[in-house]
């Protein structure tokens, strides 16, 4: 595999991939010069990840040319990809759990090595070199499963670049970052294209617009457009992408007079590390009104929703739910009383990928007498369910008999939505919704997010996205570092005073 000192330009002529069923990348053909910044976009399923893991060596085209320096390659493996100077950072993350930060970061470099032994003072001197650099914190001597999402994403950049990328690709790489923390990756990847070229693949159009030289659209696996992103506003973008214009669902509803659904009081509950992940949490949220929750990844924004749903013992502190205590029972019984849970992890919590979408969407009533009768399934029933949920709420794929973990992350995003809005909850907790998702995909979530509002459902949404966070919440609480910080009124929150009491700063300073 030839090596290249620098990357002046990758081309990709006429890829073609087909799975079973789905044709994912149809006569691609794209380009990316030196120092250059490429935006590509497109709905969920489009066939954005596929081209690029097609570019990595994961997956083979079956037809198609991959040229570097005007020198066709043949990526066959990522280790091809590596040595020709390409790295990746996956939106799923390729990371072992049970495993350090620099035992993974080990395992990509070769040249960590020492004879039988692996040098691993070596590998934690670059990785200290690498995060001082690009300002990525990251605790080397942190497990994986410890670590909440974004915190992965930036052990997962640190990688990348410890192997000594110089053409960078990145899948939503500011998905779990801040507003504060999203300037400054931009201004990084600025800094980084004097010296590599970037394919910057992203959902937030604002960010598009920003970062990149030039856009490319997919739709359907092709190819669409293709333009100077100068020449072009993130709504027009936004257009090209979903062909039609997209709306911004915006909460406009008066406040809600509804009683208290949920009542948290002095909650403390320790993280996988053993440290108070949330210390004396109080939070309040009536029915009828949708509760942000806004703060950076791993300020106990997990352990939150997780002690919530049983999943997770609290030590202290009660949480009230219509008056009924329910920490410390077990998530079958929190599910009974009414409670409704999107988790983050779609892929992991959210649904079982081997079983497929009818399964999924009835999993937590499985039990029930609408779908089984002397434990035997109502399959009839069932099937019908499943095509009214799959019609409903616009889940694409090829039946309900297809295995879920197949979808798209947007569709993944919908059969968990269809299955916990069809149970009629009393009140959801909805955490990182739209995480990974395309303007088309986030638009129809928050229509149904809003719909349950007017039906008197309270939410809990728990988001990094300040722009869905103020458009939907009636009330925006900040955590930081287990506390609550502030609870502001919609008309109070203001994109600057959310940034500053996610970074910690109280509003008496």
């Amino acid at each position: 595999m030839a090596r290249f000192d620098k990357i002046t330009e990758l081309r990709v002529e006429h890829i073609t991939k087909r799975f079973p069923g789905v044709l994912a990348s149809d006569d691609i053909s794209l380009s990316v010069g030196e120092h250059q910044i490429l935006a590509l976009v497109g709905e969920n399923g489009a066939g954005k990840t596929t081209l690029m893991n097609i570019i990595m060596g994961l997956y083979q085209p079956d037809e198609g040319k991959i040229f570097i320096n005007g020198q066709e390659v043949q990526l066959r493996t990522p280790n091809d990809a590596f040595d020709c100077g390409i790295g990746m950072v996956h939106q799923q993350y390729m990371l072992v759990p049970n495993m350090t930060v620099l035992e993974n970061i080990a395992l990509g470099m070769k040249n960590s090595w020492k004879g039988l032994k692996v040098d691993l003072q070596m590998v934690r001197e670059k990785v200290t070199e690498i995060s001082e650099k690009y300002g990525l914190k990251v605790d080397p001597d942190a497990y994986i499963w410890q670590l909440a999402v974004g915190e992965q994403q930036r052990v997962e950049l640190v990688k990348t670049l410890c192997l000594g990328a110089k053409f960078l690709i990145l899948d939503e790489p500011t998905s779990a970052l801040t507003p504060q923390e999203t300037d400054e990756l931009i201004a990084l990847l600025k800094n980084m294209s004097k010296e590599l070229s970037i394919i910057f693949i992203s959902h937030k159009l604002n960010e598009v617009k920003a970062l990149s030289d030039k856009v490319s659209i997919l739709r359907h696996g092709r190819v669409v457009f293709e333009g100077s992103t100068a020449d072009y506003t993130p709504k027009q973008i936004a257009a090209l992408m979903t062909g039609h214009e997209v709306e911004i669902n915006a909460n406009t509803d008066d406040p809600s007079n509804g009683d208290p659904a949920l009542v948290i009081k002095d909650l403390c509950v320790r993280s996988d590390r053993g440290f108070l992940a949330l210390d004396h949490f109080n939070l309040t949220i009536k029915s009828g009104e949708i509760i942000g929750l806004a703060g950076v990844s791993g300020n106990g924004q997990r352990e939150l929703a997780e002690a919530i749903n049983g999943i997770r013992k609290t030590e202290s502190g009660t949480i009230e739910f219509f008056g009924k205590q329910i920490q410390n029972l077990t998530p079958g019984q929190v599910i009974q009383t009414g409670m409704g849970y999107i988790p983050e992890e779609r892929n992991t919590e959210g649904i079982v990928p081997s079983m497929s979408v009818k399964e999924n969407i009835i999993l937590k009533d499985s039990e029930s007498e609408r779908f089984s009768k002397n434990h035997i399934l109502r399959n009839k029933v069932i099937e019908q369910a499943s095509n009214k949920a799959k019609d409903d709420f616009d889940i694409r794929c090829p039946g309900i008999h297809t295995a879920a973990g197949s979808l798209s992350g947007g569709n993944i995003q919908k059969v968990i939505l269809a299955r916990e809005i069809s149970r009629n909850p009393k009140f959801l907790v909805c955490v990182y919704p739209i995480r990974g998702l395309d303007m088309g995909a986030a638009e129809f979530i928050h229509k149904e997010l809003l719909e349950l509002r007017r039906k008197g459902v309270g939410i809990l949404l728990i988001s990094e996205e300040l722009e869905e966070i103020m458009n939907l919440s009636d009330r925006i609480a900040v955590i930081f570092k287990g506390r609550n910080q502030a609870v502001l009124e919609r008309g109070e929150a203001t994109t600057d005073r959310l940034g500053i009491l996610m970074a910690g700063v109280e509003e008496d300073e």
